[in-house]
Formats: structure tokens, sequence, C-alpha cells
């Protein structure tokens, strides 16, 4: 997918990282390596956290109810990894929240902001693999993005991050 030209270096744009925001343990990983790298490289951040629609279409009755739920949570995950932005290097990100499917979304907003230049994700450490969303990109899915993909590794300690970013 060739997608939008990026203009992250033209007069009056800059480029961004772009962090998936969820509750998964390697997503603290990428949060503090993008938050290092835009510090590093005077880039913007941007948090995506996406709501998956497939919950609520079941539920009619309480779909509103499950909806305004999920996007209270959506905020809440939000805040705290804006703070930890904010704290380890003074990044006040953009915050994104999206409903839909995992790929359609991220393609959407990359699409959308033609700032964002890479799309960080941090490899999970556990038996299960890496986590999903690298997973997902290992196979088709990494076509639907038009810009590089940085998969940090989920062993990686904050010293070890800090050193690289």
């Amino acid at each position: 997918m060739a997608g939008k030209k990026r203009r992250s270096f033209e007069a009056g744009h800059r480029p961004k990282f772009l962090v998936i925001a969820d509750a998964s343990e390697e997503c603290g990983r990428a949060l503090r390596f993008a938050t290092r790298r835009a510090r590093h490289t005077n880039a913007g951040l941007v948090l995506l956290h996406i709501i998956d629609s497939s919950d609520f279409q079941q539920w009619l009755g309480v779909g509103d109810l499950m909806r305004a739920e999920a996007q209270q949570q959506a905020e809440t995950l939000l805040d705290a990894f804006c703070a930890e932005a904010r704290r380890l290097e003074g990044v006040d990100p953009e915050r994104v929240i999206r409903t839909g499917g995992k790929t359609a979304e991220i393609a959407g907003l990359i699409e959308d902001d033609e700032d964002i230049s890479f799309l960080v994700l941090a490899a999970g450490t556990g038996k299960d693999g890496p986590g999903p969303l690298v997973s997902m990109l290992a196979g088709k899915a990494s076509a639907a993005f038009a810009i590089p993909v940085v998969v940090v590794p989920g062993g990686l300690t904050d010293e070890e991050i800090d050193a690289l970013a």
C-alpha cells in the first residue's frame, strides 16, 4: 500500500512516532522507546487506543452502555500513558481513540496523519509468542502500513532501551 506521501519533514510538519496503547505488558516497552526517540529527534508522539467494535454488536440493549464504559477505560489508559511520557521526557502525546478492527484503524490513522513516520511496537516475551500485534504484522497485515514498523524486543531493560533510543 503506497498511501499518502509522508510530509513529516516539510515546512510546518514534524515526524511522529505512533504507539498502540493497550493493556499489554509490552506496550510499556514500546512507549518508553518511542517517547525517548521522540524527545531526542524533536518528533511528536501519537498514542492510539482501539476499541474493538465487535464487542458491542451482540448486545443491542446494553451496547451504548458498554461503548461508554469502553470509552472511559480508553481515556483512563491514555491518561496513564500520557503521564508516563511526560514523566520520562516531558513529551506531551496526541491521544486518539478509534473504534473498529485493529489493522483497519491503524492503517486509517496512518493514512489520515501524514506526519506519522514510524509505528512502534514491542514484542512480548511470554511462551505465547511475540504478542498479537507483532504476530499480525508478521503476516499480510504489515503491507497495510505505509511506514516502517519498529519492533522493540520485549526483554530489554529500561537502561537498554534508553541506550538505544
